[in-house]
């Protein structure tokens, strides 16, 4: 059995997730045919999730957005197109209710053009060096789009697809199911791939588990690329972070890991003990400067543990990243140079921060790494949980 099967029973916050959903269903009287649909219009109070027109696509289809809400205030809207998380709305200290996420509030800045804002990626979530690995002693070429590396799926990943939505909104759960089959050899990449990315929002927990399952030999990484900022302006640099690992991995000038596992004691990378963000820019350096590397989370592969913890001190809020993934990347928006807008808001640099759950960069080439090849007959299964609060 492939060691990147996690099973979901050992997670008792979502355990048996369809079963739940089955009796949820049941109990409340839903009929997954009509009245699933009718949740989408709102026509049942009990249901959670809204749909509306998003924008077409440059192909004629159109792209829809979900939102989904709860009692705790807070709003989550996410588009198929992409599996893109637009936007969460969540209350401060003073009950001030603010987005904390990068994005855009239409399709047409989406399809101009972004850093991966909110989105789904895969294949290969980060970069694969030289856009090239083997697997069964064959060679796959892939697409080059990182100076000379593979990254984030290629050319057009999956945060460029649009996904089959499935909803199921009543009773005490909002949840959007999507899905998307990839071709064998899109972008390089070996394998009819079958993909279901699920979001679901309970009470103060956005819940994102991802399933795969191949017909060839292929690598697969899966991650969500939401950039956050607590304080809804402005920058990160305040926040203050923390990050479950005692080790992580050291990069070349092209960010691709040399192999190292180093670890992080004496560095500017120890954030065992939450640390200001932007306090140690310095010492990180690159080029531009900040951080963008891949943390070893402490605890075992596959069972689900906390990986991070950030905190705006001036709001209160506060999310937890728990995961079953051995690592993750931890990104300050060293690349946003103030060219994107999204209403009165301007994306500077170090604008927002993303915490990317995932297997290790460049993994195909690097054996010492937890594998990330998904075999015929393996089912592919991780989970990534953020979880909202307020510290007064």
């Amino acid at each position: 059995m492939n060691k990147r099967v996690y099973g979901l029973s050992n997670y008792p916050l979502i355990s048996g997730l369809s079963l739940i959903v089955a009796l949820i269903l049941i109990l409340t009287g839903c009929n997954p045919g009509k009245k699933r649909e009718a949740a989408t219009e709102q026509k049942n109070p009990k249901c959670k999730v809204e749909k509306s027109f998003f924008g077409m696509t440059p192909e004629g289809d159109s792209a829809m957005l979900y939102t989904l809400k709860n009692e705790k205030d807070i709003t989550v809207t996410i588009t198929n197109y992409g599996g893109i998380i637009t936007g969460i709305h969540t209350p401060d200290k003073n009950g001030k209710i603010r987005n904390i996420t990068l994005g855009f509030d239409n399709l047409d800045q989406y399809l101009e053009g972004h850093p991966y804002f909110g989105a789904i990626v895969g294949r290969y979530g980060n970069r694969i060096a030289n856009a090239q690995f083997s697997l069964d002693g064959e060679s796959y070429q892939l697409a080059v789009n990182n100076g000379n590396n593979a990254l984030h799926g290629g050319l057009k990943g999956f945060d460029k697809k649009l996904w089959s939505p499935e909803v199921i909104g009543c009773a005490e759960r909002s949840v959007l199911k999507l899905t998307y089959t990839s071709p064998d050899g899109e972008e390089g990449y070996p394998g009819n791939l079958m993909v279901t990315v699920t979001y679901e929002l309970l009470m103060d927990q956005l819940i994102i588990t991802y399933e795969a399952e191949t017909d060839k030999a292929t690598v697969l990484n899966l991650t969500n690329h939401t950039y956050f900022n607590l304080a809804g302006e402005g920058t990160i640099l305040d926040h203050i972070l923390y990050i479950n690992a005692s080790k992580y991995t050291p990069v070349t000038d092209e960010l691709i890991p040399t192999g190292e596992l180093a670890y992080v004691e004496g560095t500017p990378f120890d954030f065992r003990k939450p640390f200001v963000i932007g306090e140690r820019f310095d010492e990180v350096g690159g080029d531009p400067v900040g951080y963008d590397h891949n943390y070893v989370i402490d605890g075992s592969e596959g069972e689900k543990r906390l990986a991070a913890k950030v905190l705006d001190p001036k709001t209160g809020r506060f999310v937890e990243v728990l995961t079953t993934e051995p690592g993750v990347q931890f990104y300050t928006g060293n690349f946003l140079d103030g060219t994107l807008v999204s209403g009165s808001r301007t994306y500077e640099q170090h604008s927002g921060m993303c915490l990317e759950t995932q297997h290790f960069p460049d993994s195909p080439n690097q054996p010492d790494f937890p594998t990330t090849v998904l075999r015929p007959g393996d089912k592919f299964v991780s989970q990534t949980i953020f979880k909202f609060g307020v510290e007064e």
